[in-house]
């Protein structure tokens, strides 16, 4: 069951989520929650801060897992995920980073993704999971396929993420070309997954996700119709451009 929300603006959507996650905190402060990286949530994290900041929310026994790691760089890595996740987030907010988790970029892949899948469940399932969403309607690094994964796995990335990403690195040929990620049994089982979303760019996925009732591994996003408790938060101009009515 997909709820759709439409708001004024981009900054608008932003300050929707960071109210919903501000909520779930303070109802269950030690709640957990699954986070995403790119650029969509970066302003609605900054609003977290904010409200850390401000005294209005408390993440100190917050626990986090992260979707997705690329394979071959360490964390230390500024386009690392974990680089990311502390610089946008974690170093600004007061909660304790042995609660946060990323999977390894370097090491066993394999064993790198088992330890996330096992990270997935444990203490229970995330109470809430923050989604972007790919030009192709991939989460996480699910890709558009004849196939999906159920459970955390090594991706391979297609031309046009590699090609979506180039923009992070000093050269295309720098991208990695593999990820580590949570499938889509693992996302899916989250009490609750909110999808955020933004530019004429996600038109084609977007409409996908929310104008009928198909679902089809080529717009993994469409796997979330499956979901009890699934929020899409898009702003006018991308609903505009959907031909959402609501």
């Amino acid at each position: 069951m997909i709820q759709v929300v439409v708001t004024e603006s981009y900054d608008a959507s932003c300050a929707y989520v960071a109210d919903m996650i501000c909520k779930l905190v303070n109802e269950k402060p030690a709640c957990k929650l699954g986070l995403a990286t790119g650029g969509t949530p970066v302003p609605m994290y900054k609003k977290l801060i904010e409200a850390n900041k401000a005294g209005k929310v408390d993440f100190s026994a917050v626990h986090t897992v992260n979707l997705d790691e690329y394979c071959g760089i360490p964390g230390t890595h500024d386009q690392s995920y974990r680089y990311f996740m502390d610089t946008n987030l974690f170093d600004h907010i007061n909660i304790d980073k042995a609660n946060t988790y990323v999977a390894q970029g370097m090491g066993d892949a394999e064993a790198n993704a088992a330890e996330l899948e096992a990270k997935v469940y444990e203490g229970g399932v995330a109470d809430l999971q923050l989604l972007g969403i790919g030009n192709n309607g991939h989460i996480a690094f699910n890709e558009a396929s004849d196939t999906l994964h159920a459970t955390a796995h090594i991706e391979k990335l297609t031309e046009s993420t590699i090609n979506a990403n180039a923009r992070f690195f000093e050269r295309k040929e720098d991208v990695p070309t593999t990820a580590i990620t949570m499938g889509m049994g693992d996302i899916l089982a989250a009490k609750c997954v909110v999808l955020i979303a933004t530019g004429l760019a996600k038109t084609d996925a977007i409409r996908g996700l929310v104008m009928s009732d198909e679902i089809t591994t080529h717009n993994p996003s469409t796997m979330l119709k499956m979901h009890p408790n699934a929020v899409v938060v898009i702003d006018k101009e991308l609903a505009d451009a959907v031909g959402y009515k609501g």
